[in-house]
């Protein structure tokens, strides 16, 4: 949504905690980690029909936490092997956004509580003859910040000192069979996300009066704490006769380049980079991902705008196009993406964003992952010292033209065993007019994390970050120059 850019603005403003306004942005889609983490027994009580629904759904989550069966049979694949083990890492593919996994690589989601303990009831066999999958996770976190007043622009965490319900998300998919190249299969996939969070992945027009048009006496900027955000909603279509495949994918879906993700479990870290807090998060339009061969997966596709639905007056046709290589070997990986281009002017979030990521892997236990881009709108109406909010920023009058920004992020990450990873993350930013954070200023962060297994259903993630801002105190809300953040949370997958 745009609370990026535009609403910066008004959440400068508000005296709301900042945490509670919004920006918006996203990425690589990926399915919840498959696992060489604990699974069930071939014979369990789960499965057990003379046990109650919820009796079963308790012997599944006791189930996932005993070790797994070596011997289990892995899926075929029509792809190169997967680089990275997930568990620990949050994925097991190379970055690819737009689709739930890369062609050629079959569904490897876990059989999660859930739908174990629908197993014994009609619905669940139904789903179960129809590959139909559903689950989700509950997520909460806590912070411990040097801040007082908002850890923006830091995200999601930005209200300070505070435990939060991040995400609570409902989802259930039907996964195209991509690894067959003898018929044309079909999928969906709906995502239901309520929680904190939703400040930053709502889209105008898509249940947005929660966050934009819902006053308090006392705060009059700040939308509900909690809301609701229906926040991937899409049609699949394959079609194996394309070059090595083509899925074709129309509806709601998450903007394609970042190594972060909307989705908790599908991010190395608690927090997100700047870099990811104030781009793009989703689109409405319908993009096509096509498979040339084992090294080079081509996109293209056209949607309403950024964090924008096509039926608002703020939306603009705009175009994508994507490449993804990677390597014989399967150590590196190369994706430049135009995520967005129309030309036009600003609106709500009008980006124009270029993109470009790099991966290495050192080793399957080791890897990084290295993101930069250019973003810009252009002809950004109003002046910050005309608009109410900018005067808490360092933000000169915005130049007829192009208003840009520029980031660089790297993550280092480290597999220890098959149940922790840690990840560190550099990043530089410049926000050369303040048009993205509200101040205009240059930006670093680090970011040390360790994520946690403890069963293949939950997984906890410490981590401690540090923030610096250059030209202008950006941080507490334009009173300091630097921030210090630790963090925990977890996530309960069911």
């Amino acid at each position: 949504m745009y609370v990026k850019k535009a609403l910066v603005t008004s959440i400068l403003l508000a005296a709301a905690p900042l945490s509670q306004q919004v920006l918006a942005q996203s990425t690589n889609v990926s399915s919840m980690p498959v696992s060489n983490m604990p699974a069930s027994p071939v014979v369990a009580e789960s499965s057990d029909c003379s046990r109650g629904f919820f009796s079963r759904l308790i012997s599944a989550y006791r189930e996932d936490a005993q070790p797994a069966d070596p011997n289990a049979p892995t899926p075929p694949r029509r792809a190169m092997d997967a680089p990275f083990d997930s568990a620990p890492f949050p994925n097991s593919e190379w970055q690819l956004g737009g689709v739930d996994t890369p062609i050629g690589v079959p569904d490897t989601n876990n059989n999660y509580p859930l739908e174990k303990a629908l197993g014994c009831t009609k619905l669940g066999q139904w789903m179960q003859r129809n590959r139909i999958e559903t689950y989700g996770w509950i997520n909460p976190s806590f912070n411990l910040s040097t801040s007082n007043f908002t850890n923006y622009p830091v995200s999601y965490a930005t209200t300070p000192n505070k435990l939060e319900l991040d995400q609570f998300l409902f989802r259930i998919e039907r996964l195209p069979d991509t690894v067959q190249t003898d018929h044309i299969d079909w999928g969906f996939h709906f995502d239901n996300l309520y929680g904190y969070d939703y400040h930053y992945t709502t889209m105008k027009g898509v249940f947005s009066n929660q966050l934009l048009n819902n006053p308090t006496a006392n705060e009059p900027l700040q939308g509900k704490v909690n809301g609701d955000d229906p926040m991937i909603w899409y049609v699949d279509l394959y079609i194996p006769w394309v070059a090595q495949g083509m899925q074709i994918t129309a509806g709601r879906y998450l903007s394609l380049p970042d190594i972060e993700a909307q989705f908790s479990p599908e991010n190395y870290l608690v927090t997100h980079s700047i870099l990811y807090t104030v781009d793009a998060y989703t689109n409405v339009g319908i993009i096509t991902t096509t498979k040339l061969n084992n090294n080079w997966t081509l996109q293209l596709g056209v949607h309403g705008g950024d964090d924008s639905a096509p039926w608002n007056s703020t939306s603009r046709p705009s175009l994508q196009a994507c490449v993804r290589w990677v390597s014989n070997s399967n150590n590196d990986m190369l994706y430049p993406c135009i995520e967005s281009y129309n030309g036009d002017k600003q609106t709500y979030n009008n980006l124009q964003e270029f993109v470009t990521t790099w991966g290495h892997r050192f080793t399957k236990n080791i890897h990084m992952l290295t993101e930069a881009y250019y973003i810009y709108v252009k002809d950004q109406p109003g002046a910050p010292e005309g608009v109410p909010g900018y005067a808490l920023g360092d933000a000169p009058p915005f130049p007829i033209g192009i208003n840009p920004a520029y980031g660089i992020v790297n993550y280092f990450n480290v597999e220890l065993n098959a149940s922790n990873m840690i990840s560190f993350r550099n990043e530089f930013y410049d926000d050369a007019q303040g048009q993205r954070t509200g101040f205009a200023t240059r930006y670093s962060s680090h970011t040390l994390g360790l994520t946690h297994w403890v069963t293949s259903d939950l997984e906890i993630r410490p981590e401690i970050r540090y923030d610096r801002a250059y030209d202008f105190p950006a941080y507490n809300n334009g009173k300091k120059y630097s921030q210090t953040i630790a963090l925990i949370d977890a996530i309960l997958h069911y």
